[in-house]
């Protein structure tokens, strides 16, 4: 990836990931070494109960481009995120996540894309057809459930916005953070759309997932991310809210 031009922050929210952070750290320093690009990580802690943060600390020591971050509460994963984009630096913003069911190598095909489609924005897609997943049959039908739900009430490009990893222009989720009220399951959903509704380009890139941990789909989470995307949904079309937001309000200090 030497073409790419500046700096990536790869942003990674962990919840009690402490069995795992310091091989994940491991891996994606290893492998964006080898990309041969400047790079920074940034860890954010979501008020995990175990030593993900410590271990995470120990990791990153003798490393002046990883930086470590702890929220003391469990907020969820979209609050991480824009903790952990308020400390980057760099001008591609990369949502990695910590437990390495998604290789962080798979990070050059979505630079790749965004350079031959001219995208904005790149997403890796479940649903995209050269995809290879290894993970649950009931994961897989509630995403294709999921999948026609988001496309009957926003109408979006995209087959799949909740896989976890995602690149974006620096000056995309400066426009888009500010306006992120979801802090749990539907936060990608509000992402994209807003991502969406602002004229920028996005693109799906197939992935590689391999799921050792996924267990049942639980009924909390799916009526959770049924509220967080009627919340978008009326937030989007009702309330009107995200265009009568001030986008001066997401400027880079």
């Amino acid at each position: 990836m030497k073409y790419i031009k500046g700096q990536i922050s790869v942003i990674i929210p962990a919840y009690n990931e402490g069995n795992m952070i310091a091989a994940s750290l491991s891996e994606t320093i290893r492998v964006f070494e080898e990309f041969g690009c400047r790079y920074e990580l940034i860890v954010v802690d979501d008020g995990s109960k175990d030593d993900t943060y410590n271990n995470a600390l120990k990791s990153a020591e003798g490393h002046s481009n990883i930086i470590v971050k702890q929220i003391k509460h469990n907020r969820g994963k979209g609050r991480a995120l824009k903790v952990g984009f308020r400390l980057a630096t760099g001008d591609y913003i990369v949502f990695l996540d910590a437990d390495m069911e998604l290789h962080p190598a798979q990070v050059q095909t979505l630079f790749d894309i965004m350079r031959l489609d001219e995208a904005d924005v790149v997403i890796g897609s479940k649903l995209h057809p050269n995809s290879r997943l290894y993970y649950p049959f009931d994961r897989r039908i509630v995403s294709r459930v999921y999948f026609f739900l988001i496309k009957l009430l926003f109408g979006l490009p995209i087959r799949d916005t909740q896989t976890g990893l995602k690149l974006f222009k620096y000056e995309v989720l400066q426009k888009v953070f500010p306006r992120i009220l979801v802090k749990a399951y539907g936060y990608d959903l509000e992402i994209l759309v807003n991502v969406h509704r602002l004229g920028y380009k996005i693109a799906e890139a197939p992935i590689v997932l391999n799921s050792k941990r996924y267990g049942r789909v639980g009924l909390e989470a799916i009526w959770t991310t049924w509220r967080d995307t009627m919340a978008v949904w009326y937030r989007t079309y009702i309330l009107k809210y995200y265009d009568r937001f001030d986008y001066r309000r997401g400027k880079r200090g």
